[in-house]
């Protein structure tokens, strides 16, 4: 699946070149975008070697957190979904070498199946 493929979002579309702007300089050489998740401004991004997550900060977005998490690091995963009441899901991602998971609250409509799905291929399948 190409990186445009597998774009989906919370109510709104990933802009492509907005998405390859955060990335410039975050990919090493031959490493490729496979699948992103847009929440609200933030990103998920699944490349073939790890899990970024792109935290933009602020007013103006101009302050970026990019948090990257090879899968060979992640312990166990959490993806819970939105209920009747509780609208926001949650992601959990534990790490080896901590105790406590790194947590993301996703909006309800976040496609928390495919950031799962997406997560397990990264951490489970055999490289």
């Amino acid at each position: 699946m190409g990186l445009f493929d597998g774009l989906l979002g919370h109510g709104s579309s990933v802009d492509p070149a907005d998405l390859a702007k955060r990335l410039d300089g975050v990919l090493i050489d031959g490493e490729r975008a496979e699948l992103a998740y847009k929440v609200i401004r933030d990103f998920f991004v699944f490349t073939q070697w790890r899990l970024i997550l792109v935290d933009i900060q602020g007013m103006t977005g101009s302050k970026v957190d990019y948090l990257s998490i090879p899968y060979r690091a992640v312990t166990r995963f959490s993806v819970e979904t939105a209920g009747t009441f509780d609208l926001d899901s949650e992601l959990k991602v534990w790490v080896s070498g901590s105790n406590e998971p790194i947590q993301r609250t996703l909006k309800k409509g976040t496609d928390v199946r495919g950031i799962q799905r997406a997560l397990a291929t990264g951490v489970l399948a055999p490289r």
